[in-house]
């Protein structure tokens, strides 16, 4: 696919991956719907993409309420008169061991931790692929689903719920793209490693020191390559049901 004056939907674009996706992809000459919760960051990635000549529009939704999400893309394919892709980037992360023992006193990851975790990375996932899928098959058009899944979907300490989250987005793509091929929908998946974005840079320092022990290449990604990554998977007409595992050669 050609992103030239292609419509792409970005969730989580507010900051972080999501913000460098909107400014790579506007690059590149497509029209962006920017979705996030946070209308005032979202305005600042707004102005950083429409300086580029593209039409962007934002969107304050909750991926995770099926009524707000089916009416996000009727109104997204209303705005821009069509659409051809989403990125699912939006996700979250409630990090806590699964039970953890000290002393006498025994504490539990949280069923709301579970919930909202699974809530945003993996119903959200599912209801904007759904929908992204149903505009498609609505306007008889081919397009692309890529999802943002993660290393730590091969199971991670503390990461019981964004694990479980990260490992139902990679089986999700696998399915859709077998399920949506026939209609000329092609279906990816990113999992990046550790990234250089405001949450990693926040960390201290002597455990980004220690995250970068296990990581072969000795540092984190650039926010730009996970990005091209994605941008590959939009670009590769031959590219479905796969995952790119832009992780510095680290596994887990």
């Amino acid at each position: 696919m050609e992103l030239q004056d292609k419509v792409v939907v970005i969730t989580g674009a507010a900051g972080g991956l999501g913000k460098t996706f909107a400014q790579d992809f506007a690059a590149q000459g497509a029209h962006l719907a920017l979705v996030d919760l946070n209308a005032e960051k979202l305005s600042e990635v707004r102005d950083l993409c429409t300086a580029q000549g593209v039409k962007s529009e934002i969107y304050t939704a909750d991926v995770s309420q099926e009524t707000a999400v089916e009416e996000l893309f009727e109104q997204i394919v209303q705005d821009f008169g069509t659409l051809d892709g989403v990125i699912n980037n939006a996700g979250i992360i409630r990090d806590s061991l699964l039970v953890k023992k000290k002393e006498d006193k025994i504490t539990k990851m949280s069923i709301s931790q579970w919930q909202h975790v699974l809530d945003v990375n993996l119903t959200g996932v599912f209801l904007c692929g759904r929908e992204t899928a149903a505009q498609l098959l609505k306007l008889g058009r081919p397009g692309v689903i890529v999802n943002i899944s993660s290393i730590s979907r091969a199971g991670n300490m503390g990461q019981t719920n964004y694990s479980a989250s990260k490992a139902g987005v990679m089986a999700m793509t696998v399915t859709w793209a077998k399920e949506l091929s026939r209609y000329g929908i092609r279906v990816g998946a990113v999992a990046p490693g550790y990234a250089k974005t405001e949450m990693i840079m926040a960390i201290r320092p002597e455990v980004q020191e220690k995250l970068l022990s296990t990581i072969p290449l000795r540092r984190f990604a650039e926010p730009s390559e996970i990005s091209h990554s994605v941008r590959y998977i939009f670009e590769n007409d031959f590219f479905t049901g796969r995952v790119i595992e832009a992780d510095g050669g680290m596994r887990l």
